[in-house]
């Protein structure tokens, strides 16, 4: 279960801080990584500690955690150099619910805020660990997707009309601590095979019963055959069967 207390002290030492902004839409540190690093690691002794000629978010009691909002393929020299010594655990965190508020550049004025239809799912982590999909299998190696619901500042620079399509991020304020999931070992992988999928699979047939994108769901699935939580056991058409593999 999250610690919601230790989740709110965390907001408020990083919320509460005058942090340096380097310029309009970029900040010395973005708000939720920010966050989630205080939240495990409360001690900043404990935070940016230089290994193998990295700096890594926490280092405390033999262990690294590092926490990653994007761009997993950046993290692979880390991976090659903590693994070996280490046990790492990268958090991830996930958007569940958002609501967005825009930010007028000229005057610093902030729209009302805005639910967003979308709602975000375990699954969205299947990009990134293919980018990192050879490190997957290391016994040292453990994640965990945290989902949070949040608001999200944007920029009003875009190229449309309203200047919201192709809009820059500024930054994103995690408002509730939701869910928690470890993923410890390959077996931890099989809570993403929907318990309704019995015997063969397509991955059509996946991404309706998860309710993701066809797109999505390939990426799923090949992240789980490469960790043998689910086998090819045939074809059918152009699509691949699969199987959940219980015993992985």
């Amino acid at each position: 279960m999250p610690n919601q207390r230790a989740f709110e002290n965390a907001k408020r030492k990083v919320i509460g801080i005058d942090r340096q902004r380097l310029g309009i839409g970029t900040l010395s540190e973005k708000t939720v990584h920010a966050i989630l690093k205080n939240y495990y690691e409360p001690d900043e002794d404990h935070q940016e500690i230089p290994i193998e000629n990295y700096i890594a978010d926490i280092y405390a009691n033999g262990e690294i955690i590092e926490i990653q909002t994007r761009q997993f393929d950046k993290m692979r020299g880390k991976l090659a150099a903590f693994l070996p010594l280490y046990p790492v655990t990268i958090v991830y965190p996930i958007p569940r619910e958002k609501w967005i508020i825009w930010i007028d550049e000229d005057t610093g004025a902030l729209s009302k805020k805005r639910k967003s239809p979308r709602k975000g799912t375990p699954y969205v982590v299947f990009p990134e660990l293919y980018k990192i999909k050879m490190f997957l299998k290391n016994p040292n190696l453990r994640l965990r997707l945290v989902l949070l619901d949040m608001e999200e500042y944007k920029l009003l620079n875009g190229w449309s009309k309203d200047k919201k399509k192709g809009a820059s991020r500024y930054d994103r304020i995690p408002t509730e601590l939701v869910q928690e999931i470890e993923i410890c070992d390959s077996r931890d992988f099989l809570q993403f095979v929907p318990y309704e999928l019995e015997g063969a699979f397509t991955s059509r047939e996946f991404a309706q019963a998860a309710r993701i994108p066809l797109s999505l769901a390939q990426v799923v699935l090949n992240v789980l055959f490469h960790l043998e939580t689910v086998t090819r056991v045939g074809k059918k058409g152009q699509f691949y069967l699969y199987e959940a593999n219980d015993a992985s």
